[in-house]
């Protein structure tokens, strides 16, 4: 389980024959799931200053490659004795998404990020998304896109401030947005289930 907050910007030293091997700060162990832009990954090698997280050939279809270059965003799983920040991210990529536009909004930035519309269905106004391994708050949602402000730290101290129109992201949505369409999704044709409308009428109940 993570946070969705980037702890630090590791260093990408290499990647070959599916290892690909990072330095940073943090000192992982052997073992430790570690989110490697927003990807829950094992670390399987250490050295002095370096750690090696290993990628199948079926992380590497799912996960936006392209970005596992130069430096990337890490995060620690977390502990039990951990002050929980950002939401509950799982470290699993649902999907791609692509960077739509970009805008610039008085001191933030608009960004605008397309995803495939099966997973529409779990991005909420003012819900909670992650990009890359970063927790974000949904301002808007479109049929096929949703619009995310950001402000500029993090925009300095992240790869948003390399992305650009037609960026690939590793996308994951909410955890409990999924949980919750799955037990309230129609079971028949006839059946039209519960909008995210009347989940709010519900939840104003209490």
């Amino acid at each position: 389980m993570f946070t969705g907050l980037i702890r630090e910007m590791a260093k990408v030293v290499s990647f070959k024959n599916n290892f690909l091997t990072l330095k940073a700060k943090y000192n992982p162990k052997i073992g430790d799931s570690i989110a490697i832009n927003g990807a829950c990954l094992t670390v399987v090698k250490t050295t002095s200053g370096t750690f090696t997280v290993e990628l199948s050939p079926e992380s590497q279809k799912i996960l936006a490659m392209e970005n596992y270059k130069n430096e990337v965003h890490m995060e620690p799983a977390m502990m039990m004795r951990d002050r929980f920040e950002g939401h509950i991210v799982q470290g699993h990529v649902d999907c791609l998404g692509t960077v739509k536009s970009i805008k610039q909004n008085g001191n933030s930035t608009d960004f605008y990020i397309s995803l495939p519309s099966e997973y529409a269905k779990f991005i909420i106004p003012k819900g909670s998304v992650t990009i890359d391994g970063v927790s974000l708050t949904v301002n808007e949602v479109m049929d096929d896109s949703f619009r995310l402000t950001i402000i500029p730290h993090t925009v300095k101290n992240t790869l948003f401030k390399n992305y650009k129109t037609g960026t690939k992201v590793n996308l994951e949505t909410d955890m409990f947005a999924r949980y919750i369409y799955n037990m309230f999704k129609p079971n028949s044709k006839k059946d039209s289930g519960l909008s995210w409308n009347d989940v709010d009428k519900i939840m104003a109940n209490y």
